[in-house]
């Protein structure tokens, strides 16, 4: 999801999306239909952000992914996104995770599992590999027509992509549906003890203290097609010029 942890790193930038889409909760089971559902989604961004921060150096980036659930509630799926070259991670960014996701009380969703970033063609920097694990969990729910979601990334110490530190991102997203319209307000709102460049060895740069927030409108064009703009900023320590504000706008499909 991103090109390394917003915090000595940076992972559907969710814009309201926090990382790659992940599954989504099963569909109630008929007689005869299989247990596992498979889904999938490819979007075209103007810029690619994870956590406020560009991994495409501003340029348009190509995304997809594919999720495999069961009707437990657990998943596991595969999401991938262009990203600005360079030696440290080049030019692709795979994001692979699995858990479960599930109503744990009458209209409160929780989702908890695991995210490993991987950079296949990155020859890593001074730290040793790019890749890195960082478990997530996060809880939902709706509030009259708002639907509300609160959740948490933590990338733990021992891995020498991040220094053999630790970062804590926490966030909170918030979507309303425009009654009568196919348009659905969005925001988001989120917070990390450190920042990454992809430009910059993780050695090389230790931030503390970001918060990202975005917001903007989705417009599904179909029921499989939608075009979004959001606008994206980040109150921190600037990166090279690739934390600047800005409107990314993205069209997306999923099957």
């Amino acid at each position: 999801m991103r090109t390394s942890i917003f915090g000595l790193m940076a992972a559907p930038i969710a814009i309201l999306v926090s990382a790659p889409a992940y599954a989504q909760d099963a569909d109630i089971q008929e007689p005869g239909e299989s247990s596992i559902s498979v889904s999938a989604n490819v979007a075209l961004t103007s810029d690619y952000r994870f956590r406020g921060i560009s991994f495409s150096d501003g340029d348009f980036a190509v995304q997809g992914g594919i999720d495999i659930a069961h009707d437990s509630g657990l998943y596991v799926g595969t999401w991938a996104s262009s990203i600005e070259d360079s030696p440290t991670f080049g030019h692709t960014e795979l994001d692979l995770y699995g858990g479960w996701s599930g109503e744990i009380s009458s209209g409160i969703n929780a989702d908890i599992g695991l995210l490993y970033y991987v950079y296949p063609n990155g020859e890593g920097g001074a730290a040793g590999p790019s890749d890195y694990f960082e478990p997530y969990a996060s809880i939902s729910g709706t509030l009259g027509p708002a639907e509300l979601k609160l959740g948490a990334a933590y990338a733990f110490d021992g891995q020498s992509a991040l220094g053999n530190e630790d970062n804590l991102y926490v966030y909170t997203d918030l979507g309303i549906g425009v009654p009568n319209t196919p348009i659905t307000l969005n925001a988001h709102l989120g917070y990390t003890d450190g920042i990454l460049s992809p430009d910059i060895d993780p050695v090389t740069l230790r931030q503390s203290g970001a918060f990202d927030y975005s917001f903007g409108a989705d417009y599904a064009i179909t029921s499989n097609l939608t075009a979004s703009a959001t606008f994206v900023g980040v109150e921190g320590p600037s990166v090279d010029g690739i934390s600047d504000d800005t409107v990314v706008f993205t069209i997306s499909a999923s099957f």
